[in-house]
């Protein structure tokens, strides 16, 4: 049985990312994107699908974690019998090669380590062919599956059955670095990484990255680690933000509902923005503007709703068999099937984000600006036509009101574009449009009773729905709000906690169920303090912050009967979320304050 998802721990150089449980496992890792194929895969299956362990031989040593201050540099302390012993580990930031770097540390006394490798690349489909290329003084190791090489450094290892194995020992200030390289198989192996270097630079690079970060409001240690979460799942080369590097971690253990996040939503990557946005990070919002115009290209009428790394447009979805999945919850997914909805809030959340670039001082290329108009047509253009949803629903399409929201502020943001910022464009047609939608909502969005509803033919009422006072559409206090809320605290809380909507609907076209969606929770401290319910907004806050793991990460849901994390690890949404919900308490309100 893996680990429970709350045990990992991320490391990332944005590129790639690798998840190493409290066992000492990298039970994770693709190389060199978050979206290549894995040679580490046993948090999908089991030792046997690719994993690499590193710790003590003592079965009875204890582990502490953490890491070292703003970086993504880990730190696990062991604690054993024969004495005490650190393994810093870390994907370096370098500038041409992928590394990942396990030094271990003798503190006091003697450890014995064990180590064993299991490369079963491609997803566990390749075995390698595998070959000893080193000398007795400096030992490695070759490995090569079709495309994939990596070269592993710094210690001997012994086959045995596929797995690759060596024990040492750490005395008290000795060093021992163990380094694993990728590079392509038809090149030669790269030349050994200098790792003080590395360390040095990787530590530089993520404290200098987050030294800007100002957050003077409650958990600002949670908030900075969330905001740096947000960087590692930021491609330095293309700025595409993936939604999380993991695939097919399951919505409900045992279930079905497991799907592939390392790829580029363009909802999740704006809202990603508006975070970064609230705590200066304009350039990173400029490398995903760019990011932007190369991915949409020539035809913002064939915009999809999201892409990959570099702005692929295949992202089929199909079903792996090479790996029977997390504590056997199958099918592993890799692609995403998403890519073919129409989902009609996420050109909203782009303009809506992209209007907060320009609101911090972010200024408008040749480019930037006319995209945006092109997308605001587009977004004209669907206006007749049910969508998804932003849940990504699989069943019937529907007149969400949620999405129908994100069309008007969508439309409203081109408005003020143009009048309140002098860009050139169609202010008044878009306005037309846009209070054409809003007499649309009020009549058709809105129960009888007076709250918002998910879609326009149920009773039903769905989390998205806290983002209306977000972007805008109505005050946090409107006493339609506050019944919505109302509504949503009768039939969509669970143990304290926030569900997306209720599955026993049959909305969302799928079997079993989901556990309460952390992002949602967060939205729900926003509303509670933004209609000034400060204590019920800081209780949540306090019982959400309470469930980051040791190191400060969060995965998408929460089973609030095993008290377990559940979904894709680290996520996005719930991070960036968490971030809003703190700025709100500190007495900020993101995309609120920016429209009032």
């Amino acid at each position: 049985m893996p680990a429970p998802i709350e045990d990992y721990a991320l490391l990332s150089d944005c590129r790639t990312a690798a998840l190493v449980s409290r066992e000492g496992s990298i039970d994770w890792l693709c190389l060199p994107r978050f979206d290549s194929a894995s040679i580490f895969g046993a948090i999908l299956g089991d030792p046997t699908h690719g994993c690499w362990i590193l710790r003590p031989r003592d079965r009875s040593a204890t582990a502490q974690r953490h890491y070292l201050p703003d970086t993504f540099i880990l730190v696990t302390r062991w604690e054993c019998a024969d004495g005490v012993a650190e393994v810093h580990e870390f994907l370096p930031m370098t500038d041409d090669r992928t590394d990942v770097v396990r030094r271990v540390i003798g503190i006091t006394g003697n450890v014995a380590f064990t180590t064993e490798l299991r490369m079963h690349f491609d997803y566990a489909r390749a075995l390698p062919w595998v070959r000893q290329v080193g000398t007795p003084e400096e030992p490695a190791v070759s490995a090569i599956a079709g495309p994939d090489a990596v070269i592993i450094r710094g210690i001997a290892l012994t086959a045995s059955d596929h797995r690759h194995t060596a024990d040492f020992t750490v005395s008290a200030d000795e060093t021992r670095d163990l380094v694993l390289t990728w590079h392509p198989s038809h090149e030669s192996d790269p030349v050994p990484l200098d790792v003080e270097a590395a360390i040095a630079r990787t530590r530089s690079w993520w404290q200098g990255w987050a030294s800007p970060i100002a957050h003077e409001g409650p958990h600002r240690d949670t908030v900075v680690r969330s905001l740096l979460v947000l960087r590692a799942l930021t491609n330095r080369d293309t700025g595409g933000i993936v939604a999380a590097p993991t695939t097919s971690l399951p919505e409900q253990f045992g279930g079905s509902r497991n799907w592939d996040y390392r790829f580029v939503w363009l909802r999740d990557a704006a809202l990603t923005l508006e975070a970064l946005i609230t705590h200066g990070f304009l350039e990173q919002v400029h490398h995903w503007r760019r990011w932007l115009l190369r991915a949409v290209a020539g035809e913002p009428a064939e915009v999809q709703i999201m892409y990959g790394i570099a702005g692929e447009r295949d992202l089929t979805e199909r079903e792996l068999t090479s790996l029977p999945g997390y504590d056997g919850a199958a099918p592993v997914r890799v692609g995403n099937g998403a890519v073919e909805q129409y989902q009609g809030d996420v050109l909203g959340e782009v303009l809506v984000a992209l209007e907060a670039a320009r609101i911090a001082g972010l200024d408008e290329t040749e480019f930037s600006w006319p995209l945006q108009r092109a997308l605001l047509e587009r977004v004209i253009a669907g206006m007749e036509r049910q969508d998804n949803g932003i849940w990504e629903i699989r069943g019937p399409l529907r007149w969400f009101t949620h999405s129908r929201v994100m069309m008007w502020a969508a439309l409203d943001r081109g408005v003020r574009a143009v009048r309140e910022h002098g860009l050139a464009g169609n202010a008044d047609r878009w306005e037309q449009m846009r209070e054409r939608l809003r007499a649309e909502i009020d009549e058709r969005g809105v129960h009888a009773d007076g709250y918002f509803v998910q879609h326009y033919d149920t009773d039903e009422v769905d989390a998205s729905l806290l983002t209306l006072p977000q972007v805008g559409y109505c005050a946090a206090d409107d006493p339609r709000m506050l019944r919505t809320v109302q509504q949503m605290e009768h039939t969509l809380m669970r143990d304290g906690l926030l569900m997306r909507y209720r599955t026993s609907s049959g909305v969302d076209g799928l079997d079993g169920g989901e556990h309460p969606f952390l992002a949602c929770s967060f939205w729900l401290v926003e509303q509670y303090a933004a209609s000034g319910r400060i204590d019920d907004a800081t209780a949540l806050m306090g019982r959400l912050v309470a469930l980051v793991n040791d190191v400060g990460l969060l995965s998408e849901e929460y089973d609030v009967d095993k008290g377990r994390q559940v979904g894709n690890m680290p996520q996005a949404f719930s991070h960036l979320t968490l971030v809003r919900a703190a700025d709100a308490l500190g007495g900020h309100s993101g995309r609120a304050a920016d429209r009032h």
